[in-house]
């Protein structure tokens, strides 16, 4: 396809304006996919606000998102399970297939990733973009584009509870109600974790959790996280604890509310990168502790996931924001993150 696409860029910190780019060619092993919705992920915020995530450095002018899901226009000559017209949801990130951690299967961990908005590869708040046809996954009929966006925190949340070895009979602890946390909320549920209760500060996103299928909520603005576990689970403390806010209270709060023997799964980053921790209780307790990396091998499942119900995904979008409206939505997705609890971006 010939022609030309807008293309949303920061410029600089809290600044985002337009360019006019050539459609990419895909390929002989790549497809075409016209975008229609991108989630705003918390990295792209963070991107937006600091200008870097450690040693990742925005050089403007660079493009955010990496949450896409569009419709298929072309298709390269070696592409064979897809065809125009297809409905996709694309994993964010082209590994090298050589590596020791590709070869045995944890791609995830691969050093040599090409990931869609982290420096200096941009991203894909654009109108078209030329993927690798295997990171393409066809949508069921009753899976939207909006909703194929959201498959990449949902893999995220999936692979939280699949470290987690969430099984039925459970009872589960997630801290944080951001995109993040409700995603892994829906998993662990999706898994037939038999009570999952979700600890946040922020009244709405508790309200949504629930929405969505949380067994109870706790508001630790209000009362004690810890306390209120072991009366919901009669002393004796959860079986498992997943901890998405990335700070120091939430992570001491999950080694003192799990029972022992148990397994705790961090996800979310600190802002220092450090914290100090009760490791004696933990050693005292016996407990594992498990950390992620994006995902691996979830696309399909988590896509299966919602097309048989078991995760709402579109429950957990609160706002969209059109492409002309790029400043707009960063900008209110930064300064509202109380009311914002998934916000995507509308491409076409």
């Amino acid at each position: 396809m010939e022609g030309m696409m807008k293309v949303a860029v920061m410029n600089g910190i809290g600044k985002m304006g337009f360019e006019e780019r050539p459609i990419p060619q895909p390929k002989e092993d790549e497809v075409l996919v016209k975008l229609e919705y991108v989630g705003i992920c918390g990295s792209d915020m963070h991107y937006y606000e600091t200008g870097a995530i450690g040693d990742y450095v925005v050089e403007p002018p660079f493009v955010l998102g990496h949450e896409p899901g569009g419709v298929v226009v072309e298709v390269g000559e070696k592409v064979k399970h897809l065809k125009k017209g297809d409905r996709v949801a694309l994993e964010p990130g082209k590994t090298c297939g050589q590596c020791e951690f590709c070869k045995t299967g944890r791609y995830n961990l691969c050093p040599d990733v090409v990931f869609f908005a982290t420096p200096p590869v941009d991203g894909v708040f654009q109108e078209y973009v030329a993927h690798e046809a295997g990171l393409c996954f066809k949508l069921p009929d009753n899976v939207s584009t909006m909703e194929g966006a959201l498959i990449e925190p949902l893999a995220v949340g999936f692979h939280a509870a699949i470290q987690g070895d969430s099984h039925a009979g459970q009872t589960a602890v997630v801290m944080g109600a951001g995109c993040i946390g409700l995603v892994t909320m829906m998993a662990l549920k999706a898994r037939g974790v038999s009570k999952v209760y979700v600890v946040d500060i922020m009244a709405k996103r508790l309200e949504k959790a629930m929405e969505l299928g949380a067994t109870g909520v706790i508001n630790s603005m209000n009362e004690n996280a810890v306390e209120k576990i072991k009366e919901l689970t009669g002393g004796a403390g959860c079986d498992l604890a997943i901890e998405t806010a990335g700070t120091e209270i939430t992570t001491r709060q999950t080694i003192e509310m799990v029972k022992k023997g148990s397994t705790i799964v961090l996800v979310g980053y600190s802002k220092s990168g450090e914290m100090t921790l009760p490791m004696s209780l933990a050693l005292d307790k016996e407990l594992t502790f498990k950390t992620i990396f994006r995902y691996r091998h979830i696309y399909p499942l988590a896509i299966e996931a919602v097309s048989a119900g078991k995760v709402n995904l579109k429950g957990i979008v609160t706002n969209v924001f059109e492409l002309d409206d790029i400043q707009n939505a960063m900008d209110s997705s930064v300064a509202n993150k109380a009311d914002i609890v998934k916000a995507v971006v509308k491409i076409c």
